[in-house]
């Protein structure tokens, strides 16, 4: 059963939509860059394939994988309407119910432009009105990744953990670091239980 795209979010620099079958060539352009899978998940492509474009834009079970996925969509500098990366919200399942985790990237081209970071508020402010079960937002960032964690911070994100060797990268452990936000009103614990 095919979910219901996701809405259209407006931005300055940006604007979210569903992935259309014709964003393909455009996402393989820009995701067949070592550099944007430097600071991905293993299972991102790389190099990443016309047919891997084509399959990840027509997958009717996408949204049952990965949550809400929006196209980053960018409208200027000669790339009008053009799919420059993706953007996904996965709520998250059993005890977790209460959190779900966000997940992005870009093409290089359009990097430290705050594209991603008026995004991820985009996507941050839909959660809370679209998700009341979630009350936390998440995002894994490779410690290595001072940019992504500084487009999470200037998105409201705070660093909630720093997680030495906790990520396998291309068959390596290294650091990584989650960062949150947290449902308006609610204040963080910052006091752990004692063991």
């Amino acid at each position: 059963m095919t979910a219901p795209p996701v809405p259209t979010l407006g931005g300055r620099r940006c604007t979210l939509r569903a992935l259309r079958p014709a964003d393909a060539p455009a996402l393989q352009r820009h995701a067949d860059d070592p550099a944007v899978a430097f600071n991905l998940f293993d299972g991102f492509p790389q190099p990443y394939t016309l047919a891997a474009a084509q399959a990840w834009c027509s997958d009717e079970q996408r949204e049952a994988r990965f949550g809400h996925v929006w196209a980053i969509e960018i409208g200027d500098d000669g790339h009008d309407g053009e799919a420059a990366g993706c953007i996904s919200v996965a709520p998250q399942g059993g005890i977790w119910a209460c959190s779900a985790e966000i997940g992005y990237w870009l093409g290089r081209a359009h990097w430290r432009r705050g594209i991603v970071s008026e995004a991820l508020g985009l996507v941050t402010d839909w959660a809370w009105g679209a998700l009341p079960q979630v009350m936390r937002l998440q995002m894994p960032i490779y410690a290595r990744n001072a940019a992504s964690r500084g487009v999470a911070r200037k998105a409201g994100y705070a660093q909630e953990s720093f997680v030495p060797f906790g990520i396998l990268k291309n068959g390596q452990a290294i650091d990584g670091t989650v960062y949150a936000a947290y449902r308006p009103g609610l204040v963080p614990r910052t006091d752990a239980p004692a063991p």
